[in-house]
This record gives structure tokens, C-alpha cells and sequence, in this order.
């Protein structure tokens, strides 16, 4: 990240939250004042990410209580749905998966509400940050908070932490790399304004593949635009294609239940 061109202070929106907002704002070495192109925001909604200026969209938060998530979960579709047929959820197999481009956590809390144990990687601190805070509030909701239990978050560089990886490698690694993604939604389109000054297209999505094919043990799933190219590199082994992205599948070894 720019300071220069996109410097992001941490605003309190209540003084009740000042306190928290030095906090936050010592933990990601950001001021709390002066001119800014971005703002951390802190309030009785929890911690939000938002553009200054005029004409500038809507804050950005994690919520999994509310909203799309909560309809998601609600009616989604279950074990039927693509990203689940992608990491190979079936009847007795529920496996484990390191969702290695966290972002905003969406994917993996459907994941993990179909059963999945989720570990989390997000390298760019502000989104971690979000993302942190989302899951917080979220386990304090009676009816979510089993859900994101099985969600655990780590912040850092992705290919580096898989490369070092210790203890039992995750069965599946789901990689979603930051793409010109042709979405029209204007969920999505905010988000990206919001995102991509910060954050930038993935350049180093083949090392990040070549990483994950490293480390996990039965299958590797990357989340594509339908019409983009495949990751440079090994060829995925076959592929799940929906309305506007597909799933590009590295089989490893076959999963099995009990496995």
C-alpha cells in the first residue's frame, strides 16, 4: 500500500469508541487525523472501511448476522451449491479447508456453515482487519456463532505461511486471487473501488498456486471470472463452471470419509 496516494486513518464515530479506535489505529500504524483518502471507521456497527470524498460509495463491513450472508445461509442451497461441489463436500465428507484469500471471509463462513473446519489467510491488514472484527460480533450472535467457531483467522502473506507451514496440511486449499472481475453487482463493484488501490491484482498468483499444490494434502479449488485464463502453471484437472465464475479443481487424491 501507497501511504502517499491512498494514506486510511482510523476514525472513531462515537467518542465512546476512542479508545478502541487508538487501538486499532496502534495495531495498524495508521493516524487518527488528518487528510485522507480512506477511513477506518469505528461505531456501533462494528469497524467499517470507507472512501472520503464526494461521490464516493458506502461503507464496507464483514457481517455473517444479517443481511446477504444471513439469506445466504438461509437459503443458499446447501451442500448443492458449486463452491461446495468444489471442495468436495458430500454426504460423510466434510473437509478441511484453508481458504487462502480470505477477503471479506463470505466463502469461507458458507463453507463453514456447511460443516467445514476453515483456516483463514488475508495479508492485507485493513481487510484482515474487517474480517477480524466481523467474526468477533458474529460470535456473540447465538444463532452464527457455531459457524464462524469453525473459522479461524490468520494474517500475513499467504504463500510465505503456507511454505512454512507446520502441524497437519489442510485437505483442500481454496484460493480466490484478486482478478478485474466482471461482476456487476454493486455490492461488488464498491467493494473493488474500495479494494483495489490497496490491495492491487493478485501478480503473484502462480507462486501462490504452486504453494498451495504443496502443501494440501487431497485438492487444490481456484475461484475464477468464467472467461479468464487459468492461473499460469499446472493445469487444472477438470472444471465446475457456473453463471459468471468456475471453479478450476487440482485434484490430489481422492477424499474420503473419515479421511
Amino acid at each position: 500500500m501507497n501511504d502517499e496516494l491512498h494514506p486510511v486513518r482510523v476514525d472513531a464515530l462515537e467518542p465512546f469508541y476512542a479508545e478502541a479506535a487508538d487501538r486499532w489505529a496502534s495495531r495498524l500504524g495508521l493516524p487518527r487525523a488528518g487528510e485522507a483518502a480512506f477511513a477506518l471507521q469505528l461505531g456501533g456497527a462494528g469497524l467499517q472501511l470507507v472512501e472520503l470524498g464526494d461521490k464516493a460509495p458506502g461503507p464496507v463491513r464483514v457481517d455473517f448476522v444479517e443481511g446477504a450472508m444471513a439469506h445466504r445461509r438461509q437459503f443458499g442451497g446447501g451442500s448443492g451449491q458449486m463452491i461446495a461441489k468444489a471442495v468436495g463436500v458430500q454426504p460423510g465428507i466434510r473437509p478441511r479447508v484453508l481458504d487462502a484469500t480470505a477477503g471479506l471471509g463470505r466463502d469461507a463462513f458458507v463453507l463453514a456453515s456447511l460443516g467445514c473446519e476453515m483456516t483463514l489467510i488475508e495479508r492485507q491488514p485493513l481487510i484482515a482487519a474487517l474480517l477480524e472484527d466481523g467474526l468477533a460480533r458474529a460470535a456473540l450472535s447465538l444463532e452464527v456463532a457455531p459457524i464462524v467457531a469453525h473459522m479461524h483467522l490468520l494474517t500475513g502473506n499467504a504463500i510465505e505461511l503456507m511454505r512454512q507451514w507446520q502441524g497437519e496440511p489442510p485437505q483442500v486449499i481454496y484460493l480466490d486471487p484478486m482478478f478485474p472481475h466482471r461482476d456487476k453487482s454493486a455490492l461488488v463493484k464498491k467493494e473493488m473501488r474500495l479494494f483495489r488501490p490497496l490491495v492491487g491484482d493478485d501478480l503473484d498468483a502462480p507462486a501462490l498456486l504452486a504453494a498451495a499444490l504443496a502443501l494440501a494434502s487431497h485438492r487444490v479449488v481456484v475461484k475464477r471470472p468464467r472467461k479468464a485464463p487459468a492461473i499460469d502453471g499446472v493445469k487444472p484437472g477438470y472444471v465446475l463452471e457456473g453463471k459468471s465464475s468456475r471453479y478450476d479443481v487440482y485434484p490430489k487424491k481422492k477424499l474420503e470419509a473419515g479421511a
